[in-house]
């Protein structure tokens, strides 16, 4: 060893961002199991489904036909196309197929967003509880974040009057994400449309607004937000197949856009990576226009585990819970019970203690800018459900 400390090197944007608590915890959960200890982890936000077998053996006719080879970076155009008419029958967004731009899944969709409009010093508006990656990945763009909180009381949903406070002439994004990781609260129409009121008389700002869980909700008919008056030009909408198709391992998102954005945002996707993978675009396509059974059953799935999920919470003295409207999640708020104890001061450490002492793998709301709570993903058997959350009645009891 030379003694030569190459971390001096780093970067500072990389300095910016912490290590995701959503990977965090589900790697130590991994790594107590390989230890032999008895771990049940509620944390990753996977579905436990397989692909349906459709969209497999799409994948293999294309891989069969020879669609191995690079992709345009935009992504294929029957694919664009087949995604325009979506939003157009599914959510009343007139998109043309030159506005949408595939991505190596939402993620990435969110990414081109951000470095394609932000930057250094300009803001974004961030509704808590918030998606772990947004603040990061702004933070690498140069981007400030202006949290907004939110708690159990209100459903998890910000009034619009305090989004309007907010804004200032630097900021230039606000993201909207319904149904909402980790909280699943869903807006109502009314209050999307009181937002849109308050973006129409800032012009210097855009929407991101994520459904990326559109599939998985359990109430009435879902609002795009760029369906609204006068918001298609000044939405971003960002989607994917991951969560409702269980195609998580595929890496496919997209994001449709004005077209300026679309081209810019294409330019930063050429610039990082390039066009997603060709064989799964064109399973893809096999995923929108073969129907919506598999979706359906995967959502009839979820509800019945969320019943069992708000049953056993709502039964833990010192928990409140907010029945989630859509997702795979609960996230009830423990500040009561942690008032109650010396020996833990905040949801990061009843999260160590829980996996540490009782084997039981949560995420910590203060990685989505809620201090107050917990989340529990159960997108899991429903055996490590009920045994997980045995485990959490025990160690609260």
């Amino acid at each position: 060893m030379t003694g030569f400390d190459c971390s001096k090197l780093l970067s500072r944007r990389t300095a910016a961002v912490e290590e995701a608590a959503i990977i965090r915890m589900a790697q130590r959960a991994r790594d107590l199991r390989a230890q032999g200890r008895d771990v049940i982890s509620l944390t990753l936000g996977e579905p436990d489904f397989d692909t349906p077998r459709h969209i497999q053996a799409a994948a293999n006719e294309a891989m069969r036909k020879g669609y191995t080879h690079y992709a345009p970076v935009p992504g294929i155009p029957l694919l664009r196309e087949a995604i325009a008419r979506k939003l157009r029958s599914e959510n009343g967004l007139d998109y043309a197929a030159g506005q949408i731009v595939l991505s190596n899944g939402a993620k990435q969709a969110v990414t081109n967003a951000m470095f394609a409009t932000i930057d250094p010093g300009d803001e974004a508006v961030f509704l808590a509880p918030f998606w772990v990656a947004y603040e990061g990945i702004l933070r690498m763009a140069g981007g400030v974040p202006v949290v907004l909180p939110s708690d159990v009381s209100t459903g998890f949903k910000v009034p619009p009057s305090h989004i309007a406070r907010a804004i200032t002439p630097k900021t230039k994004l606000l993201i909207l994400n319904f149904p909402n990781n980790p909280s699943g609260a869903v807006y109502e129409r009314e209050a999307l449309k009181q937002i849109a009121e308050v973006i129409r008389d800032h012009h210097q700002m855009l929407v991101i607004s994520d459904e990326i869980y559109e599939y998985i909700s359990y109430g009435g008919t879902l609002t795009s937000f760029g369906s609204l008056p006068g918001m298609i030009e000044r939405t971003i909408t960002v989607n994917g197949f991951s969560k409702a198709f269980a195609m998580t391992g595929w890496r496919l998102g997209y994001a449709a856009a004005p077209e300026a954005v679309a081209r810019a945002m294409a330019k930063v996707q050429g610039t990082f990576t390039a066009g997603a993978n060709a064989f799964v675009q064109h399973a893809a396509i096999a995923a929108l226009e073969g129907g919506r059974e598999d979706v359906e059953r995967m959502r009839e799935t979820y509800r019945r585990r969320r019943a069992i999920v708000m049953e056993q919470l709502r039964n833990i003295d010192g928990v409140t819970v907010q029945e989630p409207e859509g997702t795979f999640y609960a996230f009830p708020d423990v500040s009561q019970w942690l008032r109650k104890v010396t020996h833990l001061g905040s949801v990061d450490e009843l999260c160590d203690w829980l996996l540490e002492n009782h084997g039981l793998a949560l995420v910590p709301g203060s990685a989505f800018g809620d201090a107050n709570c917990v989340r529990i993903s159960f997108a899991a058997s429903e055996a490590d459900i009920a045994e997980g959350l045995r485990r959490l009645r025990v160690a609260l009891g």
